[in-house]
């Protein structure tokens, strides 16, 4: 397959021209319209094909990059964006071609995806704007503020029945596309064997508690026949995680009564899949009241340009601080490290010393001490880690004595039975006790810290910005706050693509320019 050229020279309906000055300056469209050939040259995408002097010749590098930036920045589906690139005078202007152009096949997108993610740089669309935005001097150092939204899958969330079916007829139908022996040997051990042809629940009295019952308990039967009949067996290569996922599974949501019936159980299990479409997405919620289905996003801004610095995708049952590695990972060797800004979600104990380990310092919210009882909270207990003791309200003072975990526990049963605050203090019967975590010092700094006019000044300014980012990012239809495509990798590779978008966005806003020789901004 040849690669595609960018045309040399427009003819005279060239869509820039008919726009004028309607194709605004500080728009992404005129950016890619007016530098769109020097980022993105004809060899751009060279490397996700193989060398061929035949065939039809690929999409060009510029048309391809374009439609890709821009569908993500407008939230459009494959189809819309290959009909805006046939019929908008912006698209056209910006993918540099004329006003005749006859758009490609919206599956040409999927192919173009997929072929970038096998690639050694499957991450350019979003990491070429970053690296144009340091030559610039537009990614600023000082500082970089963590956040996460969350990301709905595009999947129906399923319940335990149709779980388990699916991840059976998945077993069954990856043997038989492998015509393996296998799948004769997994149907002479199913119960129901006949129902996992077809797709949907199977035939039930859903009114009636015992028939229920007896459903759940043949289908997990039949899961357990399943996995048992290949146990040891040697698998074909698609039919692996069909068997991990059914396993998985067949185990999350059951539970074995006295009776020997199996029952779903009450509660749902920590890390529960909840789709065997899409076996990666997760329960997760974004605050206690406040539930979602599918992933997070997770950015890490630069809050005086307000660009983005990176971008990552996790399950969504995924603590934020656990994706804090790979948001600073291109920071980590450099020497002078930004201050990492966060809400509370960055304010654990344990995130702090790791990011001070690594010679960040942190600006992240401590949240106030709670104590669900309403009784008297442990910060009205004075801890003193020179000396190693607590005082409490009424004055008494007990030694910490050391845990295994590297914190230590304040006992005041001796103090509490006599005590006129107990019933203020404590409801036990053994009296109050004080936990301190193995981070404890950190913790006590960070709070009187964040107490000082100065601490939130600096939090104030510029904690707002990448609320602002935030919204923007998840503000349209799909790559932002909804996933359009199935599994951790493809979502990652939309949220990139935007990621990408909008730093050129942004890049146009701050007046990019090219003089010849070098990137500029016009502002600072």
């Amino acid at each position: 397959m040849a690669l595609g050229r960018s045309k040399a020279q427009q003819r005279f309906e060239n869509p820039g021209e008919i726009l004028g000055d309607r194709l605004k300056e500080g728009s992404i469209y005129r950016l890619l319209a007016d530098y769109g050939h020097l980022l993105f040259d004809d060899d751009y995408f060279a490397d996700l094909y193989e060398e061929s002097v035949r065939g039809r010749p690929t999409i060009p590098a510029r048309v391809m990059a374009t439609v890709m930036l821009l569908q993500a920045f407008e939230g459009l589906s494959d189809a819309e964006a290959t009909d805006r690139l046939e019929f908008d005078l912006r698209w056209q202007a910006a993918a540099g071609v004329d006003t005749g152009y006859v758009s490609f096949h919206p599956t040409s997108l999927v192919g173009q995806r997929n072929r970038l993610r096998a690639s050694e740089r499957p991450r350019r669309l979003f990491e070429d704007t970053k690296a144009l935005a340091k030559e610039t001097g537009a990614l600023k150092s000082r500082a970089r503020v963590l956040d996460s939204t969350p990301l709905y899958d595009a999947v129906a969330t399923q319940d335990t029945v149709t779980q388990l079916r699916a991840a059976i007829r998945k077993v069954l139908a990856a043997l038989d596309q492998a015509a393996s022996p296998l799948a004769a040997v997994v149907r002479a051990v199913l119960l129901r064997d006949d129902e996992y042809a077809t797709v949907g629940k199977p035939p039930c009295d859903w009114d009636d508690k015992a028939a229920r019952e007896a459903l759940v308990d043949a289908l997990v039967r039949d899961a357990l026949a399943a996995l048992g009949a290949i146990d040891g067996e040697t698998l074909p290569a698609g039919a692996v995680g069909a068997a991990d996922l059914l396993a998985l599974v067949a185990g999350q949501d059951t539970q074995q009564g006295d009776d020997g019936v199996f029952r779903i159980v009450v509660g749902v299990a920590k890390d529960r899949v909840i789709s065997t479409v899409d076996p990666e997405a997760r329960h997760g919620h974004k605050s206690r009241n406040r539930r979602f289905d599918g992933y997070k996003t997770h950015l890490s801004i630069d809050p005086d340009s307000e660009l983005i610095d990176e971008v990552a995708v996790t399950a969504a049952n995924t603590p934020d601080r656990d994706a804090v590695g790979d948001l600073l990972e291109g920071l980590a060797d450099e020497e002078d490290k930004p201050e990492v800004l966060g809400d509370s979600a960055y304010a654990d104990g344990a995130t702090r010393k790791a990011l001070g380990d690594a010679g960040f310092e942190v600006v992240a919210k401590v949240p106030p001490v709670r104590n669900a009882t309403g009784l008297f909270t442990k910060d009205r207990f004075s801890v003193d880690l020179v000396s190693h003791t607590v005082t409490c309200p009424a004055g008494q003072r007990v030694a910490i004595n050391p845990t295994r975990d590297g914190g230590g526990r304040a006992s005041f049963k001796l103090f509490c039975k006599d005590c006129p605050l107990r019933k203020a203090c404590t409801k036990s019967r053994a009296g109050r006790t004080i936990a301190i975590g193995r981070h404890e010092g950190l913790l006590q700094a960070a709070r009187a810290e964040q107490a000082t006019p100065e601490w939130q000044a600096r939090y104030r300014d510029d904690r707002p910005k990448v609320e602002r980012k935030i919204a923007h990012f998840a503000r349209r239809a799909w790559g932002g706050r909804n996933a359009r495509v199935r599994g951790r990798r493809r979502i990652g590779t939309d949220a990139d693509t935007r990621a990408g978008a909008l730093n050129l966005a942004r890049l146009a806003v701050l007046g990019l320019g090219h003089d010849g020789d070098r990137w500029s901004v016009a502002a600072g």
